[in-house]
């Protein structure tokens, strides 16, 4: 038995466009390219471990070898760690890419004992919202040319499990003690926070046919499960034997990401939040409009964006 199982039944295809997966290598990523690339995608898996990269598109391809009107499979190197490969990598989309439809902002780390980023980041923070922000940041003038276009990050569920607001005063925890958790719940929030303050943006400099969406993939079977394991020795029998029967498959888990990317049903919807390929209330304080607006100052000041830097380019004017 699994939790919070649901399908995306769009048939859409997605010939003659572009998709950049975050972490497409593994788990619900890996699923996540597959789809896309079934449904005749142009699929750029992003990526840290290259030779991790070329294994996942050997499976793909191997998956889907009786199948007809495939798409196209790329591997781009990204360390979401470090802001140099970030500002490298995509540079090189934009030299390559003359649109990019799809921007799955996917990869993560989970509950990782401190550690720093290269640019001195808390880890989780800093590699699943400040790397994806400055990515998004410096892709978005390509995607806002090539609408109608989505942008979907992947939060969880973990967000609701911290009672008070964002800490836009220590995101970096540097003035308290670090709690593996509490960090990953933060990061996770801010994983909403900046697709509610994105679409607003969107909104607010006149662009249309981009929408952002932000979801739950479900409880899902993946590595990043192995590092809450070692974070909690003390329950590894129980997360090993009990929880993880109870937990999807990354196929299953892809199919609330892949709804936001593709599905009709939701094509007209922007800044929500989804689980099982339904809309979902986040918490309160995913709904903070001024913690939103307070993260989105800070990120672009910690990822070092010009203050002049405008990334709502709109071709039509």
């Amino acid at each position: 038995m699994n939790l919070f199982r649901a399908e995306c039944s769009s048939k859409a295809r997605l010939d003659g466009k572009t998709a950049v997966i975050t972490g497409g290598n593994v788990g619900i990523g890996k699923y996540t390219a597959q789809d896309f690339y079934v449904r005749g995608g142009r699929v750029i898996l992003a990526c840290r471990n290259l030779d991790k990269a070329n294994q996942a598109v050997a499976d793909i391809n191997q998956a889907c070898k009786e199948l007809e009107n495939l798409g196209t499979l790329l591997i781009a190197k990204l360390d979401l760690a470090s802001l140099k490969s970030v500002r490298d990598c995509a540079a090189r989309l934009l030299k390559n890419e003359k649109r990019i439809d799809l921007l799955i902002n996917n990869a993560g780390v989970m509950m990782c004992p401190k550690s720093l980023t290269k640019d001195g980041f808390e880890m989780q923070i800093g590699t699943n919202h400040l790397g994806h922000f400055l990515f998004t940041m410096l892709l978005l003038p390509r995607i806002c040319q090539s609408t109608p276009a989505r942008i979907v990050n992947v939060s969880s569920l973990a967000h609701y499990g911290y009672g008070g607001r964002i800490d836009l005063a220590d995101l970096n925890w540097e003035n308290k003690r670090y709690f593996s958790l509490i960090s990953y719940i933060q990061s996770k929030l801010a994983n909403i926070l900046f697709t509610k303050e994105l679409d607003r943006k969107l909104k607010e400099n006149g662009i249309s046919g981009v929408n952002t969406y932000c979801l739950h993939p479900g409880c899902v079977n993946t590595d990043l499960i192995n590092n809450l394991e070692a974070s909690f020795c003390i329950m590894d029998w129980f997360f090993r034997y009990v929880v993880r029967k109870f937990l999807l498959t990354p196929q299953q888990g892809a199919q609330t990401t892949i709804y936001c990317a593709v599905d009709e049903k939701c094509a007209n919807e922007s800044g929500l939040y989804y689980t099982s390929c339904s809309v979902a209330t986040p918490s309160s304080a995913a709904l903070n409009k001024e913690d939103a607006r307070g993260l989105w100052d800070l990120s672009w000041k910690l990822v070092g964006l010009d203050k002049n830097y405008n990334p709502f380019v709109d071709p039509s004017k």
